[in-house]
């Protein structure tokens, strides 16, 4: 289990504030990575793909399943959602491979390129999906949040 982020009292709270902390973390190896520091780039850019890989399983594995069966959604939101975490999930790849290699400029660029991605996709998020998962699953917000804080 990693660190609890939030408790939240609404899932758009609760997502709002993984977001934040995922900038956070994100933001840290950016630092490492830009002062080109092997061992600080690899720590720190480790603690944001674990986050991140905690946030996608939160709405993969949890909320987004929950909400398509409440609404038989299975197309919409959750569906360009997924497909979003995917071109996530080839960065995040490619940023691993290009610390291996020690090549700092790549893993810059590629992290611009998953920064304008994600702030696309959060505001999708934020702005749309969470409220849509709020109104259909208002019942069972606090049991979804005390799952996702034992993920």
């Amino acid at each position: 289990m990693t660190e609890v982020v939030n408790s939240g009292t609404t899932i758009t709270q609760y997502m709002m504030n993984e977001h934040a902390f995922c900038d956070e973390k994100y933001g840290k190896a950016e630092q490492s990575v830009l002062s080109n520091d092997f061992e600080a780039s690899k720590r720190d850019l480790s603690d944001f793909l674990k986050s991140m890989v905690r946030h996608l399983a939160i709405e993969e594995d949890l909320l987004f399943p929950e909400f398509e069966r409440q609404t038989g959604m299975m197309g919409g939101p959750t569906y360009v959602m997924r497909t979003e975490h995917e071109q996530f999930r080839s960065i995040f790849k490619q940023m691993e491979a290009s610390l291996e290699n020690q090549d700092f400029d790549r893993i810059s660029g590629l992290g611009e390129t998953l920064v304008i991605l994600m702030q696309q996709h959060n505001m999708k998020e934020e702005g749309m999906l969470y409220p849509m998962i709020d109104q259909h699953l208002m019942g069972s917000c606090e049991n979804l949040i005390e799952t996702a804080n034992k993920m």
